[in-house]
Order: C-alpha cells, then sequence, then structure tokens
C-alpha cells in the first residue's frame, strides 16, 4: 500500500534509470575484456607464428640455393615457379628425387628444346656441379629417390657378379634394349636407348626412377646389389669389342643371327641342289 503513495511512486521512478545504467557497464566491461583478449592472442600470433613457419620450412642449403638459380633461369618455363609443372609443357617435378634430375639433365635430355614422342640424348647443357645443384634444389623441395654415393659396380674382375647381372640384364631389361644393349624400337614413335654412352650413375639413375617407356626398378623389384652387378655386366661385358662368334652382325641379338643364318643356309643348300643335279 506504500508503493502507492507519492514518495513510494517518486523512489520507483528514481530506481529505473539505475537499471540500464548498470546493464551498459557491464557490456562495456565484456567489451573491453573481449578487446583486450583479442589483442593478447593476436600480439602471440605475431610473435610466435614466424618461428613456426621458419621451422615448418627450413632454409635450402647452399647447392639448393644455386640450383634454384639456374632452375629459374632454364626451367621455370615448363615446370613452373615451384615446380609444380605446367599444362601442357612439362610435368611437376615434385617427388621426382634428384635422381630423376641427374639422369635427364645429365644426359642433355633436359632442357628439351620442344616436345616430342621421346626426349633424345644429346650434350649436356649443364656440367657435373651444376647438374648435382639442380638435384639438390629439387630434392628439398619434394624429396624423392637419390643416387647413392660411392661406387655403383660391382668389384672389377668379380666373374661370379658379372654373371649374375648377365643373368638379371636378360630377365628385366633385354626385352627392350636388345641382348646387345644396342636399343629397339617401341610404339608410337619411341625407343628404347643404347647402353653405349650410359655411366654408371646414370645406368642406376634409369632403374631407379624409370625414365619415359621404362618401368621403375626399387630397391623392392632390384636390391642395391643387383643393380651394381646389372651395371657391372652392361659396362664389362656389353660394351667390349669382343665377339666370341665371329662377326656380330651389328650386335643386334638373334632376329638378325637367325635371319643371317637362315638366308646363308638357303643359299648353300640351293648351291648344293644345283651341283648335286649338274653331276647326275
Amino acid at each position: 500500500m506504500t508503493s502507492d503513495t507519492p514518495g513510494g511512486l517518486l523512489a520507483r521512478l528514481r530506481r529505473r534509470p539505475s537499471l540500464p545504467r548498470s546493464k551498459a557497464r557491464r557490456r562495456l566491461g565484456t567489451v573491453v575484456r573481449l578487446t583486450i583478449a583479442l589483442t593478447l592472442a593476436g600480439g602471440a600470433y605475431t610473435v610466435f607464428a614466424p618461428g613456426l613457419s621458419a621451422d615448418d620450412t627450413p632454409p635450402l642449403s647452399t647447392a639448393a640455393q644455386e640450383g634454384k638459380a639456374l632452375f629459374d633461369q632454364s626451367c621455370i618455363s615448363c615446370h613452373g615457379r615451384n615446380a609444380q609443372g605446367v599444362e601442357g609443357r612439362g610435368p611437376s617435378l615434385i617427388g621426382v628425387g634428384a635422381a630423376a634430375v641427374e639422369f635427364q639433365v645429365s644426359t642433355g635430355r633436359m632442357p628439351m628444346a620442344r616436345q616430342e614422342a621421346q626426349a633424345p640424348r644429346k650434350p649436356a647443357v649443364f656440367n657435373d656441379d651444376q647438374t648435382r645443384q639442380l638435384a639438390q634444389y629439387v630434392q628439398e623441395l619434394g624429396g624423392g629417390p637419390q643416387v647413392p654415393d660411392g661406387d655403383l659396380r660391382s668389384p672389377a674382375g668379380d666373374d661370379e657378379a658379372i654373371a649374375r647381372g648377365g643373368n638379371l640384364f636378360r630377365v628385366n631389361c633385354s626385352s627392350c634394349h636388345a641382348f646387345s644393349g644396342g636399343g629397339g624400337a617401341l610404339s608410337s614413335g619411341k625407343y628404347a636407348p643404347p647402353l653405349s654412352e650410359a655411366t654408371d650413375r646414370e645406368l642406376y639413375a634409369a632403374m631407379l626412377t624409370g625414365p619415359q617407356n621404362m618401368p621403375v626398378f626399387g630397391d623392392n623389384q632390384l636390391t642395391p646389389d643387383q643393380k651394381k652387378e646389372i651395371i657391372a655386366y652392361v659396362q664389362e661385358a656389353l660394351k667390349q669389342d669382343k665377339d666370341p662368334g665371329g662377326w656380330g652382325l651389328g650386335r643386334f641379338g638373334p632376329v638378325t643371327e637367325g635371319l643371317a643364318i637362315f638366308l646363308v643356309g638357303i643359299v648353300a643348300l640351293i648351291f648344293a641342289a644345283l651341283w648335286i643335279a649338274g653331276k647326275s
């Protein structure tokens, strides 16, 4: 009943404006606290984020930095600024590894002058040091197979290793490169190149990466020792100018030899038949 008195009504009217004022203060305090929290979070991110980024992307080594300069000058137009590849020009190099770069660049297959069915071997544009620098740059970009250091051929004079390499070569390589290593034609204008000019590193890198139409012979397919035995066979047996059977007939393999034997044999038989008929 006292609230209906003029004094009680006046007191109630005086208290009403204080309620919105307290709510405004609480809201203002919330905004201030939120602003301070966001400022602190942003400052912490600014301080620590560069360090985290640096840990995720380590700087390139000196050799890779020199390789990057060569890449930007000679390879970027086909393989892209970050080696991600350019459609219609060149594939991505992320993950191909140093071995693929060493093979393609040391044999002069890269850089290519134009798109062809297959990149032919030609004089190398870069020397050995520059090739290793390019390979190191691609390796640090995305990893991949690498040619191991050291001797890549079974010990010289190890006849058993050479014999095992010959068996492995005939099973895995001769169907394309021929029994004599002279190479051969494939489909769609492609071919298996001759092995006469290949070095130990080129042979190992080719088996490890499978360039062009060649299959990949990883360490699960051919162990490192087996690869070295194949290299020993190619370098110490196939490249020697020895033809135990006499005339090598270009060393193209059994098809040429069989054709020559057939032709010579048929001619000999015809002359023998004519001679016998004339005598009779």
